[in-house]
This record gives structure tokens, C-alpha cells and sequence, in this order.
């Protein structure tokens, strides 16, 4: 969707478009890379005014902003940038939940052995997020590990990307309007057409609050590990520190997109192929996933983490520059994505990342009037399909509304874990927003903190105030036990109540995989109902339900575009084997004329079985020269669907269902459910008597019976 990066020293290169199948997001470029004017081809050599950057301490001006001493890069404070004529004043924090509390980093010797670093000190680590004094709409995104690098947004007309000059005094930085930084657009369909040059100041536009942070109520948490195979790291000179930084640039950025959504993305983890790849990595995309997507299931065994994205140093065939899975969130088998390298600013790559990820986030490419947020010229939409803009951070309300679906319906079970607090890494301090080990509250700086039930300098409950923060917290006052503080998100999911001695809401809590649902049609899957019937709904709108059987094992067994079980290897349809047909291309009945979406057609197909005609609808998603169809192919039947008793589609096959922990469950209680009043969480029901399940930090059994309060009962 972005861009670029086919020659070692290209800086920024047009975005393009291509098509979307079998559920992944494919980011393309067409033609060929062309380099910035007025670059020189060596980092901070570019044209653009030169200023001083250096660090405010109590009022007077340090000597630099950038040294290796932890002093130079303090919790928060200012950063003076300054010429003859400009004088900027950034006021950064350190970005507090860039690094999990469980971070770790991992490279291999050698020999190829993994060597994994933990509990090492990142309370002095050198990424900020901030704004520009006297300068309500502004936004600041950068780094002072080496040098101050990184994007100021004053307004939606003025942005400048920072870095230091090399090779002469390191007080002296480059400070470029965003106009000085020309890419070149393009159409998607034309693999060597160019159009109109446009500038990077189209594309770096600040989020203006077109988001408010309680969108969604609760903020989600989704813990990121990013994986650099051996390309990259070859790229980067075999530096691994060097190789480190720029991951950790990434993450900086792709946190800080996602903040406008109530959504953090804690860096977890990062993995550096130092030796050689762990993984299948070669210029056929598709491959490449899927590869990486199978590793990354060994790597869940070993780490935790609810997403894993691969930054590539490979050029993929044709234009593609990423790939992911269609809400494949918190997926075992598909919450992870695929991204190139593909520019010498990080945020080029963090652009990408941030589409990947919205893909598993359940967001579609936006279609013609969706993106209202911002004009083309003010850089588009992250989700758009095709754009010659590659560096777009603001999410389109198409965009929202997918992302709010998905969560409605039960997507992303595993994002409502809140971090550890207690040892922030970023280092403690009574004013920073975040209640930590020995505090009641904190709402911020005295200057800032509007909060009436904390006392701002020394982070106290004032007086009879027994809360400040949280959703069971109201008027000072702690809620009483048993007030819902979240609804039920679909049939797999369990309301969660206030426990009367907490001002949060408990964790979230879910039926496990393998749970009956759908009136036993289907399993619940990550938190999710996945039916055929819900699909075709999707797809064809209201009325809509799956095709005969007969229409699956028919078309499905072409492999083609039309009828298939994904791709192989190489990139080629696979026919679908008679057992697996209700894996591959969904075959519905519907009244309508098309499916829904702007380039989605019907293939209309009639058998005949049992000497009854029957009428197959299957849908396709068709590229167009505008480029809006580069959209993910709905057509292919998800992950997780029930597609026969005891089975589900799995690899786009139908396998049969191993529910470990749902086997565990039942056996523990003995099939009827264990009752052991705590105050670990507690749920009114009123239905029949029914057996389940639930997550709650250890595996935990609940029962549900008439007018019972029944309390989850995590095992010692």
C-alpha cells in the first residue's frame, strides 16, 4: 500500500497497490524507485534548514541532546530547537509503555544458538513522544539515542523531520519541511507508470485528536514482538545495536498511530537473525508468511506475546511490501504479519507495520468516501487501499467501524491484560499518569492533573476518596460488587463485574476454544462464534446462508481464483481435497445482486446433486486501475470455523480439534464445575445448568445455575 525501497539508497519510493487473497493484506508499489531531490544519497546531507537541538535543564541550555550518559535522557523535559529565525520548543516523555515489563531481546552466535537478554535495565532508554509548546494541535514522535531524529507536527500544514547532520559538530541537526522530502505516486496497474510527484509533507499530518482516546472505553493492550531476519541485519552493516535502535524507532511510531485508537502496543520482545533465518524468507510473499506464521507458534512457547511482525531486508516479487492475516489477532495461527524495509526513514516501515496490524485488527482497505479524516493532501488514510502517499498515520472512520465490529463480535481477546505497573520500565515518578508501585493515584503533573479524587504532588487519595481512576470508580467512591463493568462481547465472551474492593474491572474473562456455541454449530475460536452462516451474512447481507454441501466439494475442487484452498508456496491456487472443501472459497445462497463492497462480484454456479439443481454463489474480489481493489478476499472460510463434529479449519484445512485446555478444564471439574466463594471475580446467571470454562491469568472452571452468584476459582 506505502512504498518503496528497491535501491540500497533510495530514501522514499511511491506507493502502489495490487490484490488482496485468501485473507492477507497485501501492501504493493509499482515502478521503480527514484531518489529524493536534493539528497545527496548520505543520511543528513539532505537540504533543509540547520538548527541546534539541545536539551532545556532547569531553564538553561545543555551543551547537547544527545550524549551516551544516562542523564541525557531524563523522564521528560525540553528540547530547544533552534536557527536565526526559529526557535521550537519540544516537550517529550520518555513513551513509558514502549518496552514490556517482560521485554526481552534475543540474537543468535555463530554457531546458531539463541542467546536471550532479560532483566536489563531500559529505564534509560532514548524514544519520546510529546508536543510543541504553544502549540495545541502539535504532536512530537523521535528518538536522542543518537542525535534528536524524528517527526514534529505543529498543525495540518506544517511538518518537519528531524535528524542530525553527521560528520560535523553533533549540536547541529537538519530540520526539513516535509515538501522537501518529495516521494512519487502512482495508480495501481501499471508496473512501470509514474504519475505526479508528491511531497512527504502530504504525508506526515498529526492525528488532531480526530480520535478521543475513550472511543472504546478500555484501553487494550497488545504486547508486540518484532522479529529482523538476517537481510536486515546485514543491511544495517551486521550492527546489531544499530540493528536494535531502528526496531525500536518502529515501535515507537506504531505505538503512537495506535494511541489515537485507545489501543498501546508495548514492545514485548525483539529477535535479531544474526545468523541466519529462522524462517523460510524469499521473495514469494505468500511463502514468507505462512513460513514465519508457523514460526512463530514455536516462539509462543518460548515467549509470550499477543502479535509477532517480521521486518524484512528481502524484496518481494512484483510490489508487494507486507502481508497479514485478516483478523488474525490473538490468534495462535495467525496473529503476526510480514513487512519490507523498504525505506531509509523508519517511519516508512512503521507505516506499513500499522497496516498489517490494522489488518488483524479486522480493518478492511477503506473504499471511496471513507477517508474524511484527512485529504489526500494531507497524507490519506492508514487503510487505504492505494495511495501515493506512503506515510499516513491517521485511521479512516471505515477504519473504526471495522475495528469496533471486530470487537463487538468478540475480536481481540487477548489485548485487555493491563501491564504490570509495578517496575514501569521507564522509571517510577509521582506525576507521569501511571499508578505505580507505592502510589493511590496519579493523574499527571499539579499543572495538568484534573482529576478531584488525587492529590496531585505526592499521589494520594484525597481526603474520603477511596478511588481516582477506573471504571468501577465513580464520584471518589469505589462501585458496588456486582455493577457490570464489561458487557458480554458476542456469545464466547463473559460479562465482568466490579468486585467492590477494586477500582478496575477484572480481568477479562472468555469461554475457552473448543466451547460449544451457536447452539452447538459451532466452537468458540479466540474468543469468536465462527459460523459458514455468519460469513455469507457478511458477505451477502441479510437473508444469506450457506450454499449445500455439494457446492463447496464442486467448486472448491477447481483451484482456481474462484474455487480453491489458498495458495501454496509458490504462490499457485490449491484444489481443495473433498474432506477440506468447507475450508476453501465459502459457497452461499442469497437473494441479492452482488456481495457487499465496491469490487466484490458474484461467481454463480449451478450443480446438480441428488437430481436437484443447486444454485453455488461464491464472491470475488477483482483489482481495479484506482487501485481500491487491493482489499483482502473475503471469500476464503476462517480460521477456527466449525467445518464437521470434533473439526475445524485450520491451514486452510479441516482438521480435527484439539481443545487441550478446554479437556483439562472439564476434567478438573469434574464435569460439573467447581464453587469456591473468593473475591477473584464473581457472575449472576440464570439459565440451565451448564459446564464451561474460562481464562482468568490460570486456568479456571465455572458453573452456571439458576439465581446462583458463582465465583471463578483460579486453581493453586
Amino acid at each position: 500500500m506505502y512504498s518503496k525501497h528497491r535501491q540500497k539508497n533510495a530514501q522514499i519510493s511511491p506507493a502502489k497497490c495490487g490484490r488482496f487473497l485468501v485473507f492477507l493484506s497485501f501492501l504493493l508499489l509499482n515502478g521503480t524507485l527514484e531518489r529524493a531531490s536534493g539528497d545527496t544519497g548520505e543520511e543528513g546531507l539532505r537540504r533543509g534548514r540547520t538548527v541546534t537541538a539541545e536539551w532545556l535543564s532547569q531553564g538553561r541550555i545543555k551543551r547537547e541532546a544527545e550524549t551516551s550518559t544516562q542523564e541525557a535522557y531524563p523522564v521528560r523535559g525540553e528540547i530547544v530547537l533552534s536557527s536565526n529565525d526559529l526557535q521550537l520548543v519540544l516537550q517529550v516523555e520518555r513513551n513509558h509503555e514502549l518496552l514490556g515489563l517482560d521485554f526481552t531481546e534475543t540474537y543468535y552466535t555463530e554457531n546458531g544458538q539463541p542467546v536471550t537478554v532479560t532483566n536489563h535495565n531500559y529505564t534509560d532508554h532514548c524514544f519520546y513522544h510529546g508536543h510543541v509548546r504553544g502549540h495545541p494541535e502539535s504532536w512530537v514522535a523521535l528518538s536522542t539515542c543518537s542525535g534528536v531524529r524524528g517527526l514534529i507536527s505543529l498543525n495540518s500544514s506544517d511538518t518537519y523531520y528531524l535528524e542530525p547532520i553527521s560528520g560535523v559538530d553533533p549540536l547541529h541537526h537538519s530540520l526539513l519541511n516535509a515538501e522537501e522530502l518529495p516521494i512519487t505516486g502512482g495508480n495501481c496497474g501499471h508496473s512501470h507508470h509514474t504519475a505526479q510527484s508528491n511531497h512527504i509533507s502530504d504525508l506526515l499530518r498529526p492525528f488532531h485528536l480526530r480520535v478521543k482516546r475513550n472511543t472504546w472505553g478500555t484501553t487494550k493492550y497488545m504486547e508486540l514482538y518484532i522479529v529482523a531476519d538476517n537481510t536486515l541485519f546485514k543491511r544495517q552493516n551486521k550492527d546489531y545495536e544499530k540493528t536494535k535502535t531502528r526496531i525500536m524507532e518502529i515501535a515507537n511510531y506504531v505505538d503512537k498511530f495506535y494511541r489515537a485508537l485507545n489501543i498501546r502496543v508495548p514492545l514485548i520482545g525483539l529477535e535479531v537473525w544474526t545468523d541466519r533465518d529462522q524462517c523460510i524468507v524469499t521473495e514469494e510473499p505468500n511463502a514468507t508468511l505462512w513460513s514465519f506464521l508457523q514460526w512463530r507458534q514455536k516462539l509462543k512457547s518460548r515467549k509470550k506475546h499477543d502479535n509477532a511482525q517480521l521486518l524484512t531486508g528481502v524484496i518481494f516479487k512484483g510490489t508487494t511490501i507486507g502481508m497479514a492475516p485478516l483478523e488474525g489477532m490473538c490468534s495462535l495461527e495467525n496473529s503476526g504479519g510480514i513487512n519490507v524495509d523498504h525505506s531509509e526513514l523508519s517511519i516508512g516501515a512503521a507505516a506499513t507495520m500499522a497496516h498489517e496490524i490494522g489488518h488483524n485488527f479486522g480493518m478492511s482497505h477503506d473504499h471511496e468516501g471513507c477517508c474524511v479524516e484527512a485529504t489526500a493532501e494531507q497524507g490519506g488514510c492508514v487503510m487505504a487501499a492505494a495511495t501515493g502517499h506512503p506515510f499516513p498515520r491517521v485511521f479512516s472512520r471505515c477504519s473504526k467501524r471495522d475495528l469496533d465490529s471486530y470487537f463487538q463480535k468478540g475480536g481481540g481477546m487477548c489485548l485487555y491484560n493491563m501491564p504490570n505497573m509495578k517496575d514501569l520500565v521507564g522509571g517510577k515518578k509521582c506525576g507521569n499518569g501511571f499508578v505505580e508501585d507505592g502510589e493511590e493515584c496519579d493523574c499527571g503533573e499539579p499543572d495538568e492533573c484534573t482529576n478531584d479524587c488525587c492529590n496531585a504532588n505526592n499521589c494520594t487519595l484525597k481526603e474520603e476518596a477511596q478511588c481516582a481512576h477506573g471504571v468501577c470508580c465513580e464520584g471518589c467512591k469505589l462501585k458496588q460488587a456486582g455493577t457490570m463493568c464489561r458487557g458480554p462481547a458476542g456469545a464466547c465472551d463473559l460479562p465482568e463485574y466490579c468486585t467492590g474492593a477494586s477500582p478496575y474491572c477484572p480481568a477479562n474473562v472468555y469461554l475457552l476454544d473448543g466451547s460449544s456455541c451457536q447452539y452447538g454449530l459451532a466452537y468458540c475460536y479466540n474468543g469468536m462464534c465462527l459460523t459458514h452462516e455468519q460469513q455469507c451474512l457478511q458477505l451477502w447481507g441479510y437473508g444469506a446462508r450457506p450454499a449445500h454441501d455439494a457446492c463447496f466439494e464442486d467448486v472448491n475442487a477447481a483451484g482456481n481464483a474462484f474455487g480453491n484452498c489458498g495458495k501454496d508456496e509458490h504462490g499457485n491456487y490449491m484444489k481443495c481435497e473433498k474432506s477440506d472443501a468447507k475450508c476453501g472459497k465459502i459457497q452461499c445462497h442469497s437473494a441479492a445482486k452482488k456481495p457487499k463492497g465496491t469490487n466484490a462480484v458474484s461467481i454463480d454456479t449451478t450443480i446438480k446433486t441428488g437430481g436437484i439443481e443447486v444454485k453455488c454463489r461464491g464472491t470475488y474480489v477483482y483489482s481495479t486501475q484506482d487501485g481500491q481493489g487491493d482489499l483482502p478476499d473475503p471469500g476464503l472460510v476462517m480460521t477456527g470455523t466449525k467445518c464437521g463434529e470434533g473439526k475445524v479449519c485450520r491451514d486452510r484445512r479441516c482438521q480435527n480439534a484439539s481443545f487441550t485446555e478446554l479437556e483439562t478444564c472439564i476434567a478438573r471439574c469434574h464435569g460439573n464445575g467447581v464453587f469456591i466463594h473468593t473475591h477473584t471475580h464473581t457472575h449472576t446467571h440464570t439459565q440451565e445448568h451448564t459446564e464451561s470454562c474460562n481464562r482468568l491469568n490460570s486456568l479456571s472452571c465455572w458453573a452456571q445455575l439458576p439465581n446462583l452468584i458463582v465465583t471463578l476459582c483460579p486453581w493453586a
